[in-house]
């Protein structure tokens, strides 16, 4: 199975935002450690996430970094990304292994150990969870879970936990505590003035 990473990256196309950019800036410098997710407006046509996900795929082939497809998995496979990610409101996770095969990373979206338990059973290599404080980069996201929330999943499930929602360097110690593998963010990299120095800290404190 490809590397999943601990530091994954969630394209961020919100207007005003440029996600490629903010790739080429993260890449040199978290390469080892990162986990690409391409995520679009709902508003986005299959062709607008198509065109960007072999753009995405062409600046991290030469790092040999994974990239996954947040809900459109027709597009993953479409892209030759080498998985999918799904969230409470897309595919169930069995269908989304049937559509993406054995053999793709698979993320799914759990808040709670109930949840969790069936994401991994029904075929996820791997979980999002959170969001562990609150954000602005998703819009109809459930109240915060906190480090405690991150804990009770890490502790019911044998595959890596991702925290999310909010995360910033500053954070990573307590959520490594707690049995998280790893973080995902959006707004801490897109927002960052540099974006190289944000990874780089990131990728520090999850290494360390």
């Amino acid at each position: 199975m490809p590397s999943l990473g601990r530091l994954h990256l969630i394209t961020d196309t919100r207007p005003g935002r440029d996600p490629l950019a903010v790739l080429r800036a993260v890449l040199p410098v978290a390469r080892t450690e990162l986990l690409v997710q391409i995520r679009v407006e709902d508003s986005a046509t299959d062709r607008q996430a198509y065109d960007l996900t072999r753009r995405v795929l062409a600046l991290c082939a030469p790092y040999e970094v994974t990239c996954l497809v947040n809900d459109r998995l027709h597009v993953a496979l479409a892209a030759g990304a080498a998985g999918g990610h799904v969230g409470a409101d897309d595919l169930p996770v069995a269908a989304a292994r049937q559509v993406l095969g054995p053999a793709a990373v698979l993320g799914a979206t759990a808040r709670e150990p109930g949840s969790a338990t069936e994401a991994v059973g029904a075929g996820a290599s791997y979980l999002g969870v959170g969001p562990c404080r609150a954000t602005t980069t998703k819009d109809g996201l459930p109240p915060a879970i906190g480090v405690s929330g991150v804990r009770a999943v890490a502790e019911a499930v044998a595959v890596p936990v991702i925290a999310i929602g909010g995360v910033t360097a500053a954070d990573v110690p307590a959520l490594r505590a707690v049995g998280a593998y790893g973080v995902a963010v959006v707004g801490a990299l897109s927002g960052a003035a540099d974006p190289a120095r944000v990874a780089a800290e990131l990728t520090g404190a999850l290494t360390c």
